[in-house]
């Protein structure tokens, strides 16, 4: 019985919050007028479209919160690096980025990673359509998950697209939630 009675107030705790999301984001998106302004919310679009005001629109498509652990004794080398391209590292600010080219010297994959105390924040993983499929992905994400170990950061967290997704799972992310985007299309004037 004691199992059922937590259950019931598991589901009412978990209706609250969702009243309590729904009211808040009605509230941002009453709010934010200014063109342009974007809102990310870890719930399905289906669940996130009603909850807007109008001037907003759902955009970005489908995407997912991930996380993964990162190492805690980086290996220092990101992984072979593909015949025919470069990896190069910085960090400036405190973001750390990762760029691949060819040997050309043109673009070839990106990202970049914050270390924000012990998690750090993936973004802007890029491959470039001629370069996908040669591992390039992966050895960005080795680079950046490594920078950020050293700096102490010991779990990763990303925003990923059903692309994205497929790659980051073999690379042992895991999904945590949906993540939905909006878009202040225009003003209250409808300008």
């Amino acid at each position: 019985m004691r199992h059922v009675l937590y259950s019931a107030v598991e589901a009412v705790e978990a209706v609250e919050a969702v009243e309590a999301a729904e009211a808040t984001v009605h509230e941002i998106t009453q709010r934010t007028t200014t063109p342009g302004v974007w809102l990310k919310a870890f719930v399905p679009p289906e669940t996130l479209e009603p909850w807007l005001a109008p001037g907003w629109q759902l955009a970005g498509g489908l995407g997912y919160l991930m996380s993964a652990s990162l190492l805690v004794a980086p290996t220092g080398v990101p992984g072979p690096v593909p015949d025919g391209y470069r990896l190069t590292t910085w960090t400036r600010a405190g973001v750390t980025r990762a760029l691949v080219r060819t040997a050309d010297g043109a673009f070839a994959a990106r990202g970049q990673i914050a270390v924000t105390g012990p998690t750090a924040v993936v973004d802007q993983v890029e491959t470039d359509p001629a370069h996908q499929r040669r591992g390039l992905g992966r050895v960005v994400m080795r680079g950046l998950a490594d920078a950020a170990a050293e700096q102490g950061a010991t779990a990763g967290v990303l925003g990923a697209t059903p692309d994205g997704r497929a790659l980051y799972e073999t690379m042992g992310w895991r999904v945590l939630a949906p993540l939905t985007s909006a878009l202040r299309t225009h003003g209250p004037t409808g300008a």
